[in-house]
């Protein structure tokens, strides 16, 4: 029974990660955060590519349970959500800055021993702050939404990019991996993408492989690093992923403007009260979730 409960809990906690990373909003590293299982998910993937053997074995067995929760949560999210992400963009951005704002309060209070008399790193906060603001204008300036369709070098190099970017802010808890591939104008692109493989047209497979390598890459590359800066300077760590989880909301309010077709950026006029609480709602229900699942641990 205590088998069965652990293979459910983490298939729960892999579908839910894939749910916030597959749309822009909170990351799937804040669901890994407010679930609790957070650093046992980064000390996991380290150990995939440089733990010894004994290591790699366990971190292959716990992933492999959080990728069959997250593969499926996944394919839901691109068959469904996308479409609602087009359509019914004004409502999901505020169901995705309800996300933001609820989630923030729960990683203070989770982090309140890193930041508590640590004011001094309130300055990483701003510069995780202005970093997300800049690609976000940048993003604005050069044009919105990139066409990955032109297979080409250039082509190549900015999807592996922002891939390896996305990947890398997907682990976080903070900023979405996918709100970097709206900031780089390539999520709706990717998304189409996918869900075209999922309906058997392989003509989208070669950027699908160049997208894939970035994310191995991004991995491969960023989690010692961030399990690094997490073990000894989780501090300025945990106020720089703040300041761009505030940051992530600008990125959300300018969507609507990396459309196929731009609409004008999210306004008081178009925001919307009720999926701004629904966002509320669901970040407190994977809070309760959390209490629930680990109980008997307690």
């Amino acid at each position: 029974m205590k088998k069965l409960k652990e293979y459910i809990n983490n298939f729960i906690n892999g579908f839910c990660m894939a749910l916030a990373d597959s749309v822009p909003g909170v990351s799937g590293g804040t669901v890994a955060f407010i679930l609790g299982f957070y650093d046992k998910f980064i000390a996991s993937l380290d150990d995939l590519f440089r733990g010894d053997w004994a290591k790699k074995k366990v971190a292959i067995a716990y992933l492999f349970k959080i990728a069959i929760g997250w593969g499926f949560g996944f394919v839901l999210a691109v068959l469904f959500l996308s479409n609602l992400f087009d359509k019914h963009i004004y409502e999901m951005s505020s169901l995705f800055i309800g996300f933001i704002i609820f989630a923030l309060p729960i990683v203070i209070k989770e982090e309140k021993e890193s930041l508590k008399g640590k004011y001094r790193n309130i300055l990483f906060a701003i510069l995780g702050a202005l970093l997300v603001i800049l690609i976000t204008y940048l993003n604005r300036v050069v044009g919105g939404t990139f066409n990955i369709d032109n297979f080409n070098l250039g082509t190549i190099l900015y999807v592996f990019l922002a891939a390896m970017v996305a990947i890398s802010a997907m682990v976080l808890p903070g900023i979405s991996g996918s709100t970097i591939l709206l900031i780089f104008g390539i999520y709706i692109p990717i998304i189409e993408k996918i869900k075209a493989f999922l309906h058997f047209d392989f003509s989208s497979l070669p950027i699908l492989i160049v997208f894939g390598l970035g994310i191995i890459f991004g991995i491969l590359y960023f989690i010692k690093l961030l399990r690094k800066c997490l073990n000894k300077y989780r501090s300025a760590t945990i106020y720089a992923i703040l300041g761009m989880m505030v940051a992530s909301i600008y990125s959300i309010v300018m969507g609507p403007t990396t459309l196929d077709i731009p609409l004008k950026y999210l306004s008081f006029n178009t925001f919307n009260i009720l999926y701004f609480i629904l966002g509320g709602i669901i970040i407190f229900s994977l809070e309760g979730l959390k209490y629930f699942l680990t109980k008997d641990k307690k």
